[in-house]
């Protein structure tokens, strides 16, 4: 008898504008919550939910100069009602018209495959935190696939089970990057990445994986060819329909397997008032070098919107767009 799963549904919204969107994703939430501040999608954005949903229901893309939001079981109404609402976008120094919504809709996600699927970053996979760089830093490079391929897996079943699927078979999985050497990614000390991976796992279109996916990192789009890939969403489609899946050859040396025993659980933050961090501060760096280390690999993967800092943009903010991502709208990305 097959096993069963629940039916995780799965909404891609691009939003049609009349001129190209040169903005980031923090500056997009940031209109959508000034100017829709009742709307359902706003605690899916301001962090209201970050400690019931440790991977964001409802994330937001800027991919070929256009708008992207993508929903994910509990977060796709609160999606399909904010875009009934869309007349113009503005950004205090620029105003979008909304032309348009296409929608794509896609069920029964994040389910196993009897084969392995391709999919392709097409935003730089932020793979590595602290913890992780540190130990990457260690490896050869004989052993950094591997150890990517592990991450990866963790990763895919980490989503999973916040989706409530409880996996009973390994996730298999292949990763190629274009080169093992991270590129460094802001003051966090993160390691990005750019290439492909084949896994046993059914992944929806244009969902981040790894760290800073609030911020558009890791972004992926499956079963295309990657020679041919482009934007153009017919010209996805028709390449997608023309790729096979390939077979798992469990003796294949670039492959590596994952079982939901080897993913650390990921603890949930704590939320302190500043004036107790304050106080704590100075006695906590004194016992920091004799501080055990922790087995938590998703240090900053499902956590809400931070602060952006000037190394993570290629686009700059000024003080017409930076008003938008106020204090207000934002207080709760920015707790300890």
């Amino acid at each position: 008898m097959s096993v069963q799963y629940p039916n995780v549904e799965s909404v891609i919204a691009r939003v049609v504008t009349d001129k190209p969107v040169r903005k980031t994703p923090y500056q997009v939430k940031g209109v959508f919550m000034r100017q829709y501040p009742d709307e359902a999608i706003i605690p899916f954005l301001d962090g209201s939910y970050r400690d019931k949903y440790l991977y964001p229901r409802v994330q937001v893309k800027i991919l070929n100069e256009q708008i992207y939001i993508i929903g994910l079981h509990e977060g796709i109404d609160a999606i399909l009602s904010l875009t009934e609402k869309f007349d113009v976008l503005d950004f205090g120094n620029i105003t979008f018209e909304v032309k348009n919504n296409d929608f794509e809709k896609s069920a029964n996600q994040f389910i196993p495959s009897e084969r392995l699927i391709r999919y392709r970053f097409i935003t730089p996979w932020v793979a590595l935190n602290q913890m992780t760089g540190g130990r990457y830093r260690f490896l050869t490079n004989q052993e950094k696939p591997s150890f990517l391929n592990k991450l990866l897996g963790q990763n895919i079943i980490f989503i999973a089970s916040e989706m409530g699927i409880n996996l009973e078979s390994k996730v298999f999985t292949k990763v190629k990057v274009s080169s093992l050497f991270p590129r460094p990614v802001d003051e966090n000390n993160w390691g990005a990445f750019m290439g492909e991976f084949k896994t046993n796992f059914m992944l929806p279109n244009y969902i981040g994986i790894g760290n800073g996916i609030t911020r558009g990192y890791g972004s992926i789009y499956g079963m295309f060819n990657p020679d041919t890939f482009t934007f153009d969403k017919s010209g996805l489609q028709k390449e997608s329909e023309n790729l096979l899946s390939e077979e798992i050859n469990e003796d294949d040396s670039k492959i590596d397997a994952v079982e939901t025993g080897d993913v650390p659980r990921p603890r949930r933050r704590k939320i302190v008032s500043r004036q107790s961090s304050k106080q704590k501060r100075k006695k906590f760096s004194k016992k920091r070098s004799s501080h055990r280390t922790s087995g938590r690999i998703f240090s900053e993967e499902f956590d809400i919107e931070e602060a952006k800092s000037e190394n993570d943009q290629n686009i700059s903010e000024d003080s017409e767009d930076s008003k938008f991502n106020t204090e207000k709208h934002h207080k709760q990305q920015h707790r300890l």
